[in-house]
């Protein structure tokens, strides 16, 4: 009828492994052949193989088999550097398989993930709060039209005197529209808007932001805009449940790694320090000259 949605294309049936999709000369390719060499790709290529570029790749495969029977015609796999090309190949190819097992065979347990949450819980909250900035000279905040270019000291005092009003039961939202240096807070009262991590604040900013009681004004914090007189609105930090996937699958390929780099370790590995050049030194504890 005039008016109604067409109905959607019905979904094209998956197609029979054992269907045969390419011919060169007397071999003979099935869908499952093209899938598992597919699968071999780079990750970033798969897609591509598999969607538009399917029959370029295809056609690239086809040359690849053809050359190869060429070069077995002129016995070129004899060639000593030919037969080192082809050993190595052989051991990446196992190399990635062996390292595909271990991911898949390294399992993460709850008391791991547990672990995990409990040292960096911290990574795992938010805040909400509203500031008000007051700049002094150097900052990279534009002075704001009508108020002075003010001295460290001079902002400073200005920050505590705003802390005493505060305290005092002054209006946050109307102290912050009229003296904040950020323009974009301010004009909100000094609400920041969304919640917000450790990371995205400067640290002074954060430090002080995680660590003040919801609904209390703080003493001025430095940072390298200003002194930041903060009142932290709500802080939030997400259950172990709602992060426990998004742990294990940091730690899956951390452990994994680790697997590996201990097989490193405990073979006899011994390379030619003349040729390779040194081993790079680890990173030691600070001393006093670095630490500067």
């Amino acid at each position: 009828m005039p008016g109604q949605l067409a109905a959607p294309a019905p979904a094209a049936p998956p197609a029979d492994p054992n269907q045969v999709i390419a011919t060169i000369g007397d071999d003979k390719i099935t869908v499952a052949q093209f899938d598992s060499i597919v699968g071999g790709l780079p990750q970033q290529y798969q897609a591509q193989a598999r969607g538009p570029a399917k029959r370029q790749f295809m056609e690239q495969l086809v040359q690849l088999k053809l050359l190869s029977k060429e070069a077995q015609k002129l016995n070129l796999e004899q060639k000593p550097e030919v037969q080192q090309q082809l050993s190595f190949t052989r051991e990446n190819i196992l190399a990635n398989a062996a390292a595909k097992n271990i991911m898949d065979n390294t399992k993460v347990s709850d008391a791991d993930v547990h672990k995990y949450y409990d040292d960096h819980k911290n990574d795992y909250q938010t805040a909400q709060a509203h500031h008000i900035l007051i700049r002094f000279k150097g900052s990279g905040i534009p002075v704001k039209e009508g108020q002075k270019d003010l001295t460290e000291e001079e902002a400073l005092a200005k920050a505590q005197d705003i802390v005493k009003q505060l305290k005092a039961g002054g209006d946050f939202a109307a102290i912050a529209k009229a003296e904040s240096a950020d323009t974009g807070s301010g004009e909100k009262g000094g609400d920041l808007g969304a919640p917000f991590t450790r990371t995205q604040m400067v640290k002074p900013f954060a430090d002080a932001a995680f660590s003040l009681p919801p609904g209390q004004i703080s003493d001025p914090v430095k940072s390298q805009y200003g002194y930041h007189v903060i009142r932290v609105d709500k802080v939030d930090t997400k259950s172990f449940e709602d992060v426990k996937g998004e742990i294990e699958a940091k730690l899956k390929p951390e452990m994994a790694k680790k697997k590996i780099d201990d097989l490193t370790k405990s073979a006899n590995v011994k390379l030619d320090d003349g040729f390779f050049g040194p081993a790079p030194m680890a990173a030691g504890p600070p001393t006093l000259q670095n630490a500067k």
